[in-house]
């Protein structure tokens, strides 16, 4: 393998179709909530993206075989709206600025074709968050933002860098002549963050005007939240522990001099 393709395993033929992409990044909260919409939707895999530039060796199923890192492609069509869906989730990013380039470039050359109106890029905002977490948004096209803050989304700060997939495909997408918004739930980032995932769920459903139960995200979210608490304890019990061994140092060396 040579360079990044996309493999279709049937034809499709779509209306105004409106890719979101959720590839693992900060939180995973563009992988989480995308995952969560092809399954709630019942999306059908209809594509697969394979590039040299994801990371070198293959994941082991229980049957005992294997397969490559791959990005998946879903897609779901709106029987009552205007706009057909396609979802892009998968196993990893690409691993060099390079082939971030081109692993975007392959994704956009490729939903072009799917008469794509529109791309809406999701991922992780990195803020420590005690209550709700709110949505970051961003776009290409004035009226889109405007769409998602009617939904409750809130400006991104000026030169906030969105790196990866979701920022290269903003970037990128007008060379395709497609519109482009990013969204980005709020997460401390370093564990997979069902509750951010679940805002950003909350914002896509009012733009999309699509109605999805959410509901079942909230079993994974109270165990985000033990995770969390549990590490809280394990920090509290290391900072108590290294505490004491310092007092006792210090009496030591006020006993010997």
């Amino acid at each position: 393998m040579k360079e990044t393709f996309v493999k279709e395993k049937m034809k499709v033929k779509l209306k105004n179709a409106i890719l979101i992409e959720g590839l693992p990044g900060l939180g995973m909260v563009g992988r989480i909530a995308t995952r969560y919409l092809i399954k709630q939707l019942n999306a059908k895999k209809f594509a697969e993206l394979f590039s040299p530039h994801f990371p070198y060796y293959v994941l082991v199923n229980k049957k005992g075989s294997v397969r490559l890192l791959r990005g998946n492609f879903h897609l779901w069509k709106n029987n009552t709206g205007e706009n057909d869906l396609i979802f892009l989730t998968g196993d990893s990013q690409a691993q060099t600025i390079e082939g971030q380039y081109e692993v975007s470039s392959c994704i956009l050359n490729f939903v072009s074709k799917l008469d794509t109106k529109l791309i809406i890029t999701l991922g992780g905002y990195r803020k420590e968050v005690e209550e709700k977490p709110k949505v970051v948004a961003v776009s290409t096209n004035p009226k889109i933002l405007k769409k998602a803050l009617q939904a409750k989304a809130l400006v991104s700060s000026s030169g906030n860098p969105i790196v990866g997939t979701a920022g290269l495909l903003l970037g990128l997408a007008k060379f395709q002549n497609i519109d482009a918004l990013c969204l980005l739930g709020e997460t401390r980032g370093y564990l997979p963050d069902p509750l951010a995932a679940k805002s950003v769920l909350e914002v896509l459903q009012k733009m999309l005007d699509i109605k999805v139960d959410i509901s079942d995200l909230n079993k994974e979210i109270e165990k985000s939240k033990q995770i969390v608490a549990k590490m809280r304890e394990i920090e509290q019990h290391r900072e108590e522990y290294a505490r004491k061994m310092r007092k006792t140092e210090e009496e030591r060396i006020t006993y010997i001099s």
